[in-house]
């Protein structure tokens, strides 16, 4: 696939199969995350694979926004270091990793983290160091829809696009 029709082509899948996604695939998007850019070349990151159903069960209960993630075959919850653009980072490694997915055929759905009342409950689940700001949950499966990836409506260009002044 193209990188350009990848970009064109990601969604947010919210169902499932119910099936695993081999340990070498979800290494193949942390390793995309890792080359995200970042501020100062700081690289505040750090990634937590969830793969056991009661934990993605107990991550569904406290994500709001986020039930059905118990039906996900993994997540990644993106963490980074608080550090000056930790928030800017963390969100460029959250995109390299759900636009990785795609490339492989799996479906994606970013939950928020940061500033949500749940960050510091789902930091104690996982035991992540003091210095850790949750920045994002990756629910991750197979779609369950077939055709989950065709385009959706977006605006159209010349409606967003502004050359040297609005």
């Amino acid at each position: 696939m193209e990188n350009l029709d990848i970009l064109r082509i990601r969604r947010s899948i919210r169902t499932f199969q119910n099936r695993g996604i081999v340990k070498e695939d979800l290494e193949k998007l942390l390793d995309c995350a890792r080359f995200a850019p970042t501020a100062r070349n700081v690289q505040p990151w750090e990634f937590l694979v969830v793969t056991d159903k009661q934990k993605l069960i107990e991550l569904a209960k406290l994500a709001d926004n986020g039930r059905f993630m118990a039906q996900a075959a993994a997540c990644i919850a993106v963490f980074c270091t608080d550090t000056k653009y930790y928030l800017e980072d963390g969100c460029a490694a959250t995109c390299n990793i759900l636009l990785a997915a795609t490339a492989l055929g799996i479906g994606s759905c970013w939950v928020a983290g940061d500033k949500k009342p749940y960050c510091r409950q789902v930091c104690a689940l996982f035991n992540a160091p003091s210095d850790m700001r949750l920045i994002s949950l990756i629910a991750l499966g197979y779609p369950l829809e077939k055709d989950c990836f065709n385009q959706s409506a977006k605006r159209q260009l010349k409606e967003l696009l502004h050359w040297e002044k609005f």
